[in-house]
């Protein structure tokens, strides 16, 4: 095809051909990993040249930061609307499991891309600034629990500690169910769901309810 006959490139504002970019390196972090790909790679699937990525981003590691924020929202965004809908904890809690899983379930890809396998020590930090995020969340979702205060009956002294640490073994546990669920696509996300709130709401139910591993042993005695 002459040069002259191809059709005029679209013009796009400076945050649209930024969305665009972020769009590309989806799909390339996705097929090569963080090690294996490269800017240039990235401004092939985007149709632009690598000086034009450098206009918005000043390296690999900031173009990936800045997608694990965006996908990292996303997630915080469907959480937050989903839990905030049910009733009772226990429906808050599931709503947001689910809504996590749904999030894995369409962007498999981007899940494995961004936060299975990024291993490599430059992007480190910025997975652990995202689950401690999430944590917070979490944590920020339990307190907010209409049915916690009557039923928790420990000091509430302790309650900040209490619930950062079970926001962290809730957020790890689940997200280590995804890493499973990833190689275990038949499963269906119903089914994920249902362990994990037996896993996790059970066991913070007879918590809250007043029972300790201490009472259970002198029970035992």
């Amino acid at each position: 095809m002459d040069p002259m006959d191809a059709p005029p490139r679209r013009r796009m504002t400076a945050p649209q051909r930024r969305d665009e970019i972020l769009d590309a390196a989806a799909v390339i972090f996705a097929r090569s990993g963080y090690d294996g790909c490269s800017l240039e790679q990235i401004a092939g699937e985007a149709g632009v040249s690598k000086a034009l990525i450098y206009e918005h981003f000043d390296s690999k590691r900031e173009l990936h930061g800045e997608l694990l924020g965006r996908n990292a929202n996303e997630i915080f965004s469907r959480l937050e609307a989903c839990a905030e809908s049910g009733a009772t904890g226990e429906e808050r809690l599931r709503l947001g499991v689910d809504a996590f899983l749904e999030f894995v379930e369409e962007n498999r890809d981007a899940w494995r891309a961004l936060f299975r396998d990024a291993a490599d020590p430059d992007i480190v930090e910025a997975l652990a600034g995202v689950q401690t995020q999430a944590v917070g969340v979490i944590a920020a979702l339990m307190a907010s629990d209409p049915d916690r205060a009557t039923r928790d009956q420990r000091d509430p002294s302790d309650g900040a500690l209490y619930l950062e640490l079970h926001a962290q073994l809730l957020a790890g546990a689940t997200q280590a169910v995804a890493h499973w669920w990833y190689d275990h696509r038949s499963v269906p996300r119903a089914a994920v769901v249902d362990r994990v709130m037996e896993f996790c709401w059970l066991g913070l139910e007879r918590v809250a309810a007043g029972d300790s591993l201490a009472g259970s042993r002198k029970s035992t005695e």
